[in-house]
């Protein structure tokens, strides 16, 4: 399974983003192989309108079954929602500690 987890930088010991859309990265958390991978959300972060969709599409192209970030949008939601991708809401600071908190409420 892979869990996709909004973040500031291209690290897991990176600051999680709150934000979906506009998150600077994608860390994806793959729990087969216990490794983790980095996306660059730039052109989704930088976009006039469409950042949410286009972050959706973005995370369902990495394979993640699941995201955990701080908030998304209505658009956004009904991408992922359309794409099967399950989401969880997080406050945690760092993007190692979201994961954790998520994996630990299981």
């Amino acid at each position: 399974m892979k869990i996709a987890v909004t973040s500031r930088g291209p690290n897991a010991s990176d600051p999680f983003d709150q934000r979906f859309g506009r998150a600077p990265y994608f860390l994806v958390y793959d729990t087969a192989s216990d490794s983790w991978s980095a996306f660059d959300n730039t052109e989704n972060k930088e976009a006039q309108s469409g950042a949410g969709i286009g972050a959706a599409t973005k995370v369902a192209e990495t394979g993640a079954t699941t995201v955990i970030t701080g908030h998304v949008g209505p658009k956004a939601e009904r991408a992922l929602q359309a794409a099967g991708i399950k989401i969880v809401l997080s406050t945690a600071q760092t993007v190692e500690e979201a994961l954790k908190q998520h994996i630990e409420k299981k």
